[in-house]
């Protein structure tokens, strides 16, 4: 299957034209907030500080959908403490879902990779420079971080949880053979140019739209590699999962599978 590991293309030239030397990777991280006033600061200090350390070329874009907690007023603080070319502050009024949060904060990205992840502190940064290892060593269009692979886990859910997770994953592996092994984690690497084209093609809001982004990537025979993380759950403020995201997963799983 072409998005398996095992199927991977040759490496893409690096030499730009007019035998220049090429440009140095940028990676763009987008964090889509609401009300994350607390976890915020960290997530983007920790961002940094891995950056910094590996000598990465990054910008961090906040996509902040209204927060009524406050959650605006500490990203336009980081935007002074650590620079406007560094942390980005671009907010919109409302909430308005996921898939367009990342359009939005793309059209203001100027890197050549884009890495999403949770500002919630379930995603640690010092995966990162696995993520960007991954990539070089097998040229891959998307690198996922995943919770059931290697010495992935998750940590702090209680048993109830983790079924619904392990269950889910579980049942979508076998109604849609995705060729990754954790659809609904929310921790990648994309190249730019393929997140776009991804991103055009899918249709799904909420938690189906992580799944049915690896989805569309297998019909589109895009690679994707995997890299084993920790996902840990969130230390401040509330879990936005409920019963409602569970339903409209299951329908979303549903129809996934009657289309592709």
């Amino acid at each position: 299957m072409a998005s398996k590991e095992g199927s991977r293309t040759p490496p893409r030239s690096r030499r730009e034209p007019g035998g220049r030397a090429p440009r140095q990777d940028k990676y763009s991280v987008l964090l889509p907030t609401y009300n994350e006033r607390e976890n915020l600061p960290l997530i983007v200090w920790l961002l940094v500080k891995s950056f910094s350390e590996s000598g990465i070329n990054y910008e961090i874009i906040i996509i902040d959908d209204g927060s009524p907690d406050g959650t605006r007023d500490v990203a336009e603080q980081l935007e002074k403490i650590y620079g406007s070319d560094k942390i980005l502050l671009r907010p919109r009024e409302k909430k308005l879902g996921l898939g367009t949060a990342y359009i939005h904060g793309m059209k203001h990205a100027t890197g050549n990779y884009i890495i999403i992840m949770d500002a919630d502190l379930s995603h640690h940064p010092k995966f990162i420079p696995e993520f960007i290892r991954k990539q070089k060593e097998g040229n891959f269009d998307i690198v996922s971080g995943t919770r059931y692979k290697g010495n992935g886990g998750v940590y702090g859910w209680d048993l109830k949880r983790k079924l619904i997770s392990r269950g889910a994953n579980f049942v979508t592996q076998i109604l849609l053979r995705p060729g990754a092994s954790d659809l609904t984690g929310s921790f990648r690497l994309y190249r730019k140019e393929v997140l776009q084209k991804l991103i055009e093609k899918c249709v799904s809001k909420g938690y189906v739209f992580q799944m049915e982004m690896i989805v569309r990537a297998r019909q589109l025979n895009y690679t994707i590699g995997e890299v084993p993380i920790s996902f840990v759950d969130r230390v401040y403020g509330e879990s936005k999962l409920g019963g409602n995201e569970i339903v409209s997963f299951l329908k979303g799983l549903l129809t996934l599978f009657a289309t592709t």
